[in-house]
């Protein structure tokens, strides 16, 4: 059976705060407590701090990089999809999840967000971590209404609304 698998988005390197790192640390070890797998654009920032958090806790990380050679990873990623094709590969990250969990965040993870509702992805952000994630949480990203942004105040809290989703069905695009 195929293990479920979260999305963590959020700041690159150049704009991720501390708190952001910790709160994306907390995402990590929870998906890894679940036994999930986590997914991200295995780049720095909310990226590597979650796959730190879930790789202490012995969870798989699996990170789509913009580039085309693995040195770009952080350190934290298992398994490394050298996507070569830039800023694209937010499409990639999107649909590879079940789910998706926002720290932060600028553009690439508002496209994120947007290829994600689109398909109707759960998509929960955390509160007060800063830029899209505070811009949209609790909001539809357009008057169709397609998946309402979740909130939540804490990793826990975040992890277990995405499992939940995973009851179910699948919903048609």
């Amino acid at each position: 059976m195929r293990k479920f698998q979260i999305g963590v988005i959020g700041y690159n390197d150049d704009r991720c705060t501390q708190v952001a790192k910790k709160m994306a640390y907390e995402v990590g070890k929870e998906i890894a407590l679940s036994g999930s797998v986590l997914v991200c654009g295995g780049l720095g920032g909310v990226m590597e701090a979650a796959c730190q958090g879930a790789k202490e806790l012995n969870g798989v990380t699996v990170g789509i990089i913009p580039q085309d050679n693995f040195s770009f990873a952080n350190e934290f990623c298992d398994i490394v999809i050298c996507s070569g094709i830039g800023f694209a590969r937010d499409f990639i990250v999107a649909t590879s999840c079940d789910g998706i969990i926002a720290v932060g965040g600028g553009i690439g993870t508002l496209i994120e967000m947007s290829v994600g509702y689109m398909i109707k992805k759960k998509i929960v952000v955390i509160s007060a971590s800063g830029g899209v994630s505070d811009v949209y949480a609790g909001r539809y990203l357009d008057e169709r209404r397609r998946v309402l942004i979740d909130s939540a105040p804490d990793a826990k809290t975040a992890v277990q609304a995405i499992l939940n989703e995973r009851k179910s069905t699948p919903k048609e695009i």
